[in-house]
């Protein structure tokens, strides 16, 4: 018989998880710190618990999916005593250190823990594209497999509680740096009355080329190989960004979102490396370890 699995946790995140669950026809319990989004749950047939302890009684996985780290622990806390040989898998978002944070607190009280990052939306959970991370419990990621390919594609990199996350944020560091970068784009062209529907078409597939040079790009910095043949220099890409600096602020455009990148091409150039390829920014940004 399938144990039941308790959701903590009934935001837009949780609530998708949990439906999951319900939909594949495990035993569901849910609650919510305000009862009222647990209601949609209910009706679906989970059982909608009016307090954690009353949610963590019994059996089953436990899944956590908060606000943040503190909460966590606010939830978590007053009932720990109970949690002693069951299992939770920490869904909330938390840095690397967070994450271990709470391992090591799971390992004090007998807790079996695997820590998540979801690499999706809400709409996207059970469904094409969606990812999951994991790090932590072996044991816990091999028993509860199942489950976590509910969810989505499940990719376990290795006992550190803390590596999910570390994955998770630094792509999404990625993914921020890019929109920001279209936004300022669409208020360059804006300026003249361009709408950002139009700009869109036109620098998606552009965007979508380019990201087809990671690969190369991983390649050059794991070798440290920047002064290969082929390679756009820093002073070139100095120019670059001056010019496109200019540009905005003659379009009256804020160049908050670009000056820290020039500033860092210019600490290479400074540094002597100005005629060495533009992906050895790389080396700037670790540096700062």
């Amino acid at each position: 018989m399938t144990t039941r699995t308790t959701f903590l946790g009934l935001g837009a995140m949780g609530s998708a998880l949990a439906v999951a669950a319900l939909d594949a026809g495990r035993p569901t319990v849910g609650w919510n710190r305000t009862p009222h989004r647990a209601q949609v749950l209910g009706e679906r047939g989970a059982t909608v618990a009016d307090t954690v302890e009353d949610a963590v009684a019994g059996d089953g996985v436990i899944v956590a999916c908060l606000y943040d780290h503190e909460s966590v622990h606010q939830v978590l806390d007053p009932v720990v005593a109970r949690l002693s040989g069951r299992t939770l898998i920490n869904l909330t978002t938390t840095t690397p250190n967070q994450a271990r944070e709470l391992a090591a607190w799971a390992a004090e009280h007998g807790i079996d823990y695997l820590d998540g990052a979801i690499m999706a939306v809400p709409a996207m959970i059970g469904g094409p594209g969606s990812a999951l991370f994991y790090s932590g419990s072996t044991s816990v990621f091999d028993e509860h497999r199942a489950l976590l390919d509910l969810w989505g594609e499940s990719s376990y990199f290795g006992t550190d509680a803390g590596l999910a996350s570390l994955q998770d944020l630094a792509m999404l560091a990625g993914m921020y740096a890019m929109f920001a970068g279209f936004l300022h784009g669409a208020a360059m062209v804006d300026s003249v009355g361009v709408p950002a529907t139009e700009f869109a078409s036109r620098q998606a597939p552009f965007l979508a080329a380019m990201t087809g040079s990671f690969a190369h790009v991983a390649a050059i910095i794991d070798a440290k190989d920047y002064a290969g043949e082929g390679q756009q220099s820093l002073e070139f890409t100095q120019a670059a960004l001056d010019s496109i600096l200019q540009a905005s602020i003659d379009q009256g455009v804020s160049v908050e979102v670009l000056r820290p990148v020039r500033d860092l091409v210019r600490r290479q150039i400074a540094a002597g490396f100005g005629k060495q390829g533009s992906d050895r920014i790389f080396e700037e940004l670790r540096n700062t370890r």
